[in-house]
């Protein structure tokens, strides 16, 4: 039950129980509204549906899928420091028996507002069915075997793979293999590892085994789609003009949303099962960002015969919406079978440890060689420190090692800060703002970023842009005073499908020669760029200065990273982790030591029971999935 710490029964607790632990956020009107509903709807009083209710509400809400609620049952929780409010758990045993007889609470394949499985995790419906609809469709794509030619796979590989050196493996080959063999292939791996390469190296395999082959690639993003259609159509043009596959006409790339045919506010979407996607490949590059919810709906909208490939790095942050789809899929492997194993040393000649892979193993490849950094590279070194967390080996090589391509200071207070980033903006940002042609501005505008852990406070990107508006003004780049200024870059954090503008996409304001009127410019297909009246935007904000979840997607020449010198829950590994690596040239990071120890020790953990989906031989219950009863994801402004 849920107690306040006046009442006369909690003093009289105070000194038989345990010290009450910290819960990690705190309950939202939403919360303790769903909760009295449960508690309505069941027809009775119940303290432990109340409380299972009120805290499911506030973990989904938090990203997590489900609660577990072995974690708490027996405790006594306090909300936050100072709240007064407080909740006293009942043991699991007494919690499972109390919900199982709830009419509000069902087993997997039931449907009722709350799901229990036969552990210990609890559900909103919803969430449940979005784990069953992605497992068992990522298990039988994973199962599904296309037509395989050792001999001829072998020849088609030397084309793109010149002869090796060495007893080296070479997973980029190897994962080319695993996406030739099945319909379903992970592909994971930090930044300059090739991800793109290997993608496109995979299409071009299958359109000379099938040149009418029908390709679709999509991104959760504007930005990343945009980059990965520019990414891969280099590629491929340098394949083409290699002789070695097909010329055939330039890839495009969109949106998850904009694929599906989703249109927020709208229950219905154009593809789903009834209606399925007409491609034959689907590819999805940066799948660390797509939600759960995405992610069901994709794979309920393929055609029975396509392949799948996600493309991502694992240890990027997870999406903003409830999931973290590609590390719960990498957390149950690789691990390949002897048929896998005998594949691979037939067409690469590489001998692999078989094992007995249950799930999606058999189809994940982490890709661990970088070809974006040297061996000394301080932004690689550090990187991996973090990825793997060696907190106190980074720390080190941080204090006593010096880099080329890394810089770190400590944090300045809020009142000197400007004055700091004075010489680095100017430096940054000068090339840009005093660029004439619109294809050098926006190269330019590529070529620098200021990140920042937080939206709000003096160390936040809404503070940050504002100093970074005053340092250029006073030095007569741009002129402000109104919302719209010459020069202004700008992030779309809203789609627009009317207009195509999405979330992340980058634009620069700038006068019209034409008409002499602020207009917003943003590249176009090939070297074009488009124009928008400057009242016709979507949700968008300055961007000199970005959230690191907003980058994600995005890679600069140089990069800023700014870490508030006090903690915060914000901060964890996966945040400094993606910081660090958009930066392709060179890193400032700017943060306090002990402050960066215990961010970089702090894993982002999200309770979700689709790792333990796939790892096994199949899932569990019915999923049922009906577009009335989806809930079509809005656009997240971080």
């Amino acid at each position: 039950m849920i107690l306040n710490e006046s009442d006369d029964r909690a003093d009289a607790r105070a000194g038989e129980a345990p010290a009450p632990e910290p819960l990690p956020g705190s309950f939202s009107d939403i919360d303790l509204h769903f909760a009295r509903l449960m508690e309505k709807l069941s027809g009775s009083e119940n303290p432990e549906l109340f409380i299972a209710s009120v805290l499911v509400s506030m973990y989904t809400r938090q990203g997590h899928i489900c609660i577990d609620l072995a974690s708490h049952a027996g405790r006594t929780l306090f909300e936050k420091e100072g709240s007064g409010t407080v909740l006293e758990c009942p043991s699991l045993e007494k919690w499972r028996r109390s919900l199982i007889s709830s009419p509000v609470v069902g087993m997997p394949g039931e449907y009722k507002p709350m799901i229990l499985d036969p552990g210990s995790r609890l559900y909103l419906w919803r969430y449940r069915n979005y784990e069953e609809v992605l497992s068992k469709a990522l298990l039988d794509l994973s199962r599904r075997e296309a037509p395989f030619d050792s001999a001829s796979v072998r020849e088609q590989l030397s084309l793109y793979f010149p002869p090796e050196d060495g007893d080296e493996i070479d997973w980029q080959k190897v994962a080319v293999i695993i996406a030739l063999k099945s319909r379903l292939c992970i592909l994971t791996g930090g930044p300059g590892t090739g991800k793109t390469t290997v993608v496109s190296r995979i299409l071009a395999l299958l359109s000379l085994q099938n040149p009418k082959l029908r390709i679709a690639l999509a991104a959760p993003t504007g930005k990343a789609a945009q980059r990965l259609e520019e990414a891969v159509g280099k590629a491929m043009g340098t394949i083409a003009g290699s002789g070695t596959m097909p010329a055939g006409t330039a890839l495009r790339a969109s949106t998850i949303h904009r694929l599906l045919g989703m249109v927020p506010g709208r229950s219905r979407i154009r593809y789903s099962d009834e209606n399925p996607l007409p491609y034959d490949v689907v590819v999805v590059d940066e799948a660390s960002m797509a939600p759960l919810s995405l992610a069901a709906r994709l794979v309920r909208a393929l055609k029975p015969d396509a392949r799948l490939i996600l493309v991502g790095d694992r240890n990027q942050l997870a999406s903003v919406e409830p999931g973290h789809v590609l590390g719960d899929i990498c957390d149950t492997g690789p691990c390949y079978s002897e048929h896998t194993c005998r594949l691979i040393r037939e067409t690469a000649g590489y001998t692999l440890a078989p094992g007995i892979p249950s799930g999606v193993q058999d189809c994940i490849v982490e890709l661990r060689r970088t070809y974006r950094f040297t061996e000394e590279s301080g932004i690689r070194r550090l990187g991996e420190a973090i990825r793997s967390g060696d907190i106190r080996d980074c720390m080190e090589m941080i204090r006593h090692e010096t880099f080329s391509d890394v810089t770190v200071r400590e944090m300045e207070r809020p009142e000197s800060l400007r004055q700091a980033l004075r010489p680095v903006v100017l430096e940054g940002y000068a090339p840009f703002l005093r660029a004439a042609d619109i294809g050098e501005r926006f190269t330019r505008l590529r070529g620098f970023r200021v990140l920042c852990a937080l939206r709000e406070g003096p160390y936040g990107v809404n503070a940050v842009n504002g100093l970074i508006e005053t340092v250029l003004a006073e030095e007569g780049l741009i002129r402000t005073g109104r919302q719209h200024y010459h020069g202004r870059p700008v992030l779309i954090t809203s789609n627009d499908y009317a207009l195509r503008l999405f979330n992340g996409d980058i634009g620069i304001i700038l006068e019209d020669e034409e008409d002499g009127e602020l207009k917003c410019f943003f590249p176009g297909a090939g070297s074009s760029v488009r124009k928008i009246s400057c009242l016709r935007l979507p949700e968008h904000e300055t961007a000199f200065a970005m959230t690191v979840h907003k980058s994600q997607g995005s890679e600069f020449s140089k990069v800023v990273l700014l870490l508030p010198p006090q903690d915060s829950p914000v901060l964890c590994r996966e945040l400094i982790y993606t910081g660090m690596t958009r930066a392709m040239k060179h890193l400032e990071l700017w943060m306090k030591p002990e402050v960066f120890l215990q961010s970089a020790a702090r894993r982002t953990e999200r309770i979700s029971g689709l790792a333990g989906l796939l790892g096994s031989r199949g899932g569990s219950g019915d999923a049922v999935f009906t577009d009335q009863d989806a809930d079509i994801p809005q656009d997240s402004v971080i």
